[in-house]
């Protein structure tokens, strides 16, 4: 299994209506300081009705970039019950943590 299938499958354990960080998911995969390669991979996700990429967000809480813009991603994670104000997340709780 390669990086991104590694990357893309650890991100379906995300629940709906949590986030995780792009630092949080390097890690995860075994990756030190892997936060850009997370975020190039992000980019290039296939899939993204199914691998939940919007799911990830910068370690300060704010939501971050997106391939369809960050109006989007916000939509999406308000969609899920995720609480968002002035483009960053307002509960720190609904991170997950791998």
């Amino acid at each position: 299994m390669n990086l991104e299938q590694r990357v893309y499958k650890k991100l379906l354990e995300v629940p709906k209506g949590k986030v995780t960080t792009y630092g949080e998911l390097a890690r995860a995969v075994g990756l030190k300081n892997g936060q850009r390669v997370i975020g190039r991979i992000m980019n290039k996700n296939p899939y993204p009705v199914v691998i939940p990429c919007h799911r990830v967000i910068l370690s300060d809480g704010t939501i971050g970039g997106y391939a369809w813009g960050e109006k989007v991603k916000t939509k999406m994670l308000s969609q899920e019950g995720v609480k968002i104000s002035n483009g960053k997340i307002l509960d720190q709780k609904i991170i997950y943590r791998f």
